[in-house]
């Protein structure tokens, strides 16, 4: 039996947190949506943008750097600079997201919430 005033926590709290971070989280999600990441290769000579969703959006070359002769180079350079850019939008991902998932996953001293995804909350 629990004492009042003991050790169980409030499930009402308890489910208010968690409707607010899952709020956070979409908040966070359509920021990414909308955010547009660059990666450089080849001193700034290829630059591609890659939206937070992972979607290449752009890719800008310098001519200085087309030579129809060695074209293996310039799909060296591109293929570094998507991946550049891939890798700087995964981190803008891990900076939004990771101290929501920490919360909602056993980080920072929460239980694990992973079973909440059928709360009906909104945005599910």
């Amino acid at each position: 039996m629990v004492q009042p005033g003991g050790g169980m926590p409030d499930m009402q709290q308890i489910l208010q947190q968690a409707q607010k971070m899952q709020e956070q989280l979409v908040t966070a999600q359509q920021e990414l949506a909308e955010a547009e990441v660059t990666g450089t290769s080849g001193g700034g000579l290829v630059t591609a943008t890659v939206s937070g969703g992972m979607e290449l959006k752009n890719l800008a070359i310098d001519p200085k750097i087309v030579d129809p002769e060695d074209t293996e180079t310039l799909a060296d350079l591109v293929v570094a600079a998507v991946r550049d850019a891939t890798h700087n939008a995964q981190k803008l991902t891990e900076e939004k997201l990771g101290p929501l998932a920490g919360g909602l996953g056993g980080g920072g001293g929460m239980p694990d919430l992973g079973g909440l995804g059928n709360l009906g909350l909104p945005g599910q």
